[in-house]
């Protein structure tokens, strides 16, 4: 098999390094022969190639001293000069046998890794996202186990914010920290309410003298119910603003609720209604169609 230099593929001069130092060149390395820097360049995708290589022998305690064996009869014997062969043979005896022990203890050292961190989703309502509750879920772990956990909704939550649970994602190794969970929120979609950014839109049907003559009508809110006015004359798909009765953030300040207009006719008339229509049908000169009207 071709020798590879490890440490001079990725930058360093000695075998005498610690596991910081061949992580920070390992870095640089990646960095420079990066597939995104060289798109096209098959020189540059072996070099990363065996950049990734140098680095997965070298990070592991085991695998770099087995190397570093193969690496000083190839190299590193010109990291010192020797006078003569005895004592060149003397000293190698040295490094091989005399201090297994100390290298064996500094491979059962080995440091600790971060788990990694866990993501997943909830959907909730419209009200549940704007009042805020404490919920109970359920959630299949990595070992195929169903986990519960209790998690707290904040009022005024936004659709896609997450909910992070330290230490509840994937277990650490070595002793390191476990990951941590993030539970992405998703309000689900309304009949009668669309959240926009910290407004709410909700349809406000009127019928057609409602909307030629003018009134008041109740406008019911997420929490509230509000009256308020119809103009003389107001057409379809136009909106009226309530001011602060809209959504709100999780400080309490609130949005707009937004009536979108949405003129109604009746599909069954009654005698009566029929007649007034058709009397209206003859004198009204509007016509929707003319330009002039």
């Amino acid at each position: 098999m071709l020798f590879k230099d490890y440490y001079k593929i990725l930058g360093l001069e000695t075998s005498r390094v610690s596991m910081d130092e061949i992580k920070n060149a390992y870095r640089t390395a990646a960095k420079k022969y990066h597939p995104d820097l060289h798109v096209g360049d098959k020189l540059a995708e072996e070099r990363i190639k065996d950049i990734n290589e140098a680095y997965k022998i070298l990070s592991n305690y085991t695998t770099k001293r087995r190397y570093d064996r193969t690496w000083n009869s190839n190299v590193g014997m010109g990291e010192k000069v020797f006078n003569k062969k005895q004592k060149s043979t003397s000293i190698l005896k040295n490094m091989f046998f005399v201090i297994t022990d100390k290298v064996e203890q500094k491979e059962e050292k080995k440091e600790p890794i971060r788990g990694e961190d866990v993501e997943t989703q909830i959907k909730i309502s419209i009200y549940e996202a704007f009042y805020g509750l404490e919920k109970k879920i359920s959630l299949k772990t990595i070992e195929g186990k169903i986990k519960s956990y209790v998690i707290t909704i904040p009022e005024g939550i936004m659709d896609g914010e997450k909910i992070r649970l330290i230490g509840q994602g994937k277990k650490g190794q070595n002793g390191g920290k476990n990951g941590d969970l993030f539970i992405e929120v998703k309000i689900q979609k309304d009949n009668n309410f669309k959240i926009d950014g910290y407004d709410i839109v909700t349809n406000l049907l009127i019928t057609p003298w409602e909307a030629a003559l003018g009134t008041r009508v109740n406008v019911k809110s997420i929490d509230d119910e509000t009256k308020i006015y119809i103009p003389q004359g107001i057409q379809s798909g136009e909106k009226i603003r309530i001011p602060r009765k809209g959504y709100k953030d999780t400080k309490g300040n609130r949005g707009d609720l937004i009536a979108e207009i949405k003129i109604v006719v009746p599909k069954k008339l009654t005698e009566e209604e029929k007649k007034l229509f058709e009397k209206l049908n003859k004198i009204s000169k509007f016509n929707p169609r003319n330009k002039k009207n």
